[in-house]
């Protein structure tokens, strides 16, 4: 296996980092490797099945050219300051540069203690790496930015949890980049001006070559923030620690720990069980992101001269996220409802249908599928719910061109189901892990209507809902 590093964000001073090697595992074998990602990446699949590749994913062996680190950051965790964090289970061998020239961290998660593990051991066990890959992966079929996985080892290693002896696994996880929120406040938080500007250099680089210096950084965050936001909205995704450390400024989701999908949807919905509060709850996203990029404009104030003007200009900038999240909200809600060009007095018809499912309880996936299908109605217990609102909506839907088309290429047939992927851990758990490559299978095509996946597209029974996540750390 040739894997040819670039490793720019390890050329950075040696304060943005610790240098880190993995730590080796006694017994490592192969769970999954991506093809399609490792075509993307100009890599040869079948290479990265060797025992020598293994042992590369596992962290026993350092390709040539890596540089591993771990990186330095701090953040807010449920709105709590914590000055300094850091990778404490992760270990980021190097970059990969495309064909086409993009740039790709290649990170181990799951590697082994840090600097920043504050006590922990560094290790992840087989259920979040497999939720990892098999979420991540799902959200980059539905077309949403996301952090990647390559592949998945387990390491014969056991790993400790709630008093539980579970099996060890490693995700190897590839991002545009991995720099956070988190990263800037880690120098400020240090009154390092010096590292504030080196780091913003080196962002405004890497993703948002078009950015003229801080203040067009920020708008440019702050705008990808806001699609990305509504378009997890848009597929009822609940990320469930959106603290600043988890916040990418790539605009791509990171860390999937205590993630979910909605089944019965209701905007104060909370699967995570650190998040006591609901902080985090599904229609509370939109704020919190907003929350957490008012605390990257903040770190970008000593960059941005004379102190008053830049915070006036910041307060703007980081104010205009809710203009670009409400059009493309506008535009994503609209297209699940067959509505190519939606105008802003669409958001009643679409937010009247999203309350009558709040109250009933209606399954989120399936209903708005089901606009497609004919079968919304059978969603809702009260159908008379439905039919009210239906009269409104096809009256709407006379004005457009083709709006099944619309809803069809918009509105999946699955989402990994909270039930699903529990039954799927419990499997891999036991040995056997032809409930996982299934479930990838059918989610890498979400859109596709399956007969032979029609089981994965229902609603959990009662005795199969899951209503607690956990993160695993």
């Amino acid at each position: 296996m040739t894997l040819a590093f670039d490793n720019s964000y390890a050329r950075l001073p040696e304060r943005f980092f610790a240098r880190q090697a993995p730590t080796p595992v006694p017994a490592p074998a192969l769970i999954a490797v991506n093809n399609a990602l490792a075509a993307r990446l100009g890599l040869d699949a079948t290479a990265l099945t060797t025992p020598e590749a293994v042992a590369v994913w596992a962290g026993n062996t350092l390709p040539k050219d890596a540089t591993p680190i771990a990186q330095a950051y701090a953040g807010h965790q449920f709105g709590g300051w914590v000055p300094a964090l850091g990778d404490g289970r992760a270990v980021l061998l190097g970059e990969v540069v495309a064909p086409d020239g993009a740039r790709f961290d290649l990170q181990l998660k799951g590697a082994g203690p840090t600097q920043w593990s504050r006590r922990g051991d560094g290790r992840a066990w087989l259920g979040p790496v497999l939720r990892e890959y098999v979420v991540s992966e799902a959200m980059a079929a539905l077309g949403i930015p996301t952090t990647r996985a390559l592949a998945a080892v387990t390491t014969g290693d056991p790993v400790i949890r709630e008093a539980r002896a579970l099996p060890g696994a490693v995700l190897v996880r590839i991002a545009s980049s991995h720099i956070r929120v988190g990263t800037f406040q880690y120098f400020v938080a240090r009154g390092d001006v010096e590292a504030l500007q080196i780091l913003t250099d080196h962002v405004i680089a890497r993703h948002y070559p078009q950015a003229k210096g801080p203040l067009d950084l920020l708008r440019e965050v702050v705008a990808a923030q806001a699609r990305l936001i509504a378009r997890w909205m848009s597929v009822g995704f609940i990320h469930g620690v959106m603290n600043t450390d988890n916040m990418a400024i790539s605009g791509e989701t990171i860390d999937y720990g205590p993630c979910a999908f909605l089944d019965a949807y209701h905007p104060q919905k909370v699967f995570s069980s650190i998040d006591q509060n609901g902080r985090y709850a599904y229609g509370a996203q939109p704020q919190i992101a907003a929350w957490n990029l008012a605390q990257f404009a903040t770190c970008l104030l000593p960059l941005m001269g004379e102190r008053e003007a830049a915070i006036e200009a910041a307060t703007e900038a980081v104010q205009g996220f809710a203009q670009t999240f409400e059009a493309e909200w506008l535009a994503r809600f609209g297209a699940k409802i067959g509505i190519a060009l939606p105008k802003p007095g669409d958001s009643a018809l679409i937010e009247t249908l999203l309350s009558r499912m709040a109250v009933l309880g209606v399954d989120f996936t399936r209903a708005f599928h089901g606009l497609a299908t004919g079968a919304a109605r059978d969603e809702f217990s009260d159908p008379e719910a439905f039919d009210l609102w239906a009269a409104d909506w096809r009256a709407r839907l006379k004005s457009e061109a083709d709006p099944l088309a619309v809803m069809t290429r918009t509105n999946p047939a699955r989402i990994p189901r909270n039930h699903r992927i529990e039954q799927m851990i419990a499997a891999a758990v036991a040995g056997d892990h032809a409930p996982f490559a299934r479930l990838n299978a059918a989610l890498a095509k979400p859109f596709e209507t399956r007969p032979e996946w029609d089981d994965l597209a229902t609603a959990p029974a009662p005795d199969e809902r899951v209503a607690r996540t956990f993160c695993g750390t």
